[in-house]
């Protein structure tokens, strides 16, 4: 005879980049081993890997394909993933850096920990008014984005480094357009799509960089004030990683 079956819930969420619903359930013990390997990880491939690997075993919505989630659809379904499995609330740490006098009348930092508390369930990705995927280059054509996902953001060292916005750009192209005519990229070699690119001016490239940086984003102001020298300040959070401390 085998060991009874144990019946786990299950959860709906609405991903913000489409409106799809995906069924998901908590962590199981397998799940909460690999989320702490990711929570102490300095390896950001590793814990990418790990975070899809959760996913996942964790959404039960048939078809589910977490290489073609946009980064912040990913992002807000890990927050909600964690907070069913562990907890809505998540206790921060963080250290005052007010500049205080000390008995001696010489300056120092008033280095008091300060714990705040962050529910999850509260966060959701921002939208910039501005953001647009439709990029109108010049009056005659232009092109239509699409979301880079984890390991896309991840190939670019640096948002400002033009080969990385090249290389991210050449990735996250959907179509080009003109009056005639339309041209998706996945009917193009990424060598077409480079030299393509690589005609335009830096003006046109900073019309596509416009895109990436008003992309939609996971992020939290907090308000905390600190007891000790009674400092008040503002935290802010952008990024999976900052909301578990």
């Amino acid at each position: 005879m085998g060991l009874p079956r144990i019946d786990v819930p299950t959860y709906t969420i609405t991903l913000k980049s489409n409106g799809q619903k995906l069924k998901y359930r908590p962590f199981t013990v397998k799940e909460e081993k690999l989320f702490l390997m990711a929570n102490e990880s300095e390896d950001i491939e590793a814990v990418i890997n790990i975070i899809k690997q959760i996913l996942n075993n964790c959404v039960l919505t048939e078809g589910f394909d977490v290489d073609k989630l946009p980064l912040f659809d990913i992002e807000y379904l890990f927050l909600n993933l964690r907070a069913v499995s562990v907890g809505e609330v998540v206790n921060l740490k963080y250290k005052c850096n007010n500049q205080v006098m000390d008995e001696n009348q010489e300056t120092k930092t008033c280095g008091n920990v300060v714990e705040i508390d962050l529910k999850l369930t509260e966060i959701e990705p921002e939208f910039e008014s501005e953001h647009d995927k439709k990029i109108q280059i010049t009056d005659k054509f232009g092109v239509v984005m699409k979301y880079p996902d984890l390991t896309i953001m991840n190939s670019a060292n640096s948002k400002d480094d033009i080969s990385a916005i090249l290389n991210i750009t050449i990735k996250c192209i959907d179509y080009v357009y003109d009056a005639e005519n339309v041209y998706y990229a996945k009917d193009f070699s990424d060598e077409e799509l480079q030299d393509f690119i690589e005609q335009l001016q830096m003006s046109d490239i900073e019309k596509i960089k416009q895109f990436f940086d008003t992309m939609p984003k996971l992020k939290k102001t907090l308000d905390f004030k600190c007891f000790k020298c009674q400092h008040e300040d503002k935290i802010e959070l952008e990024g999976i990683q900052n909301f578990f401390g």
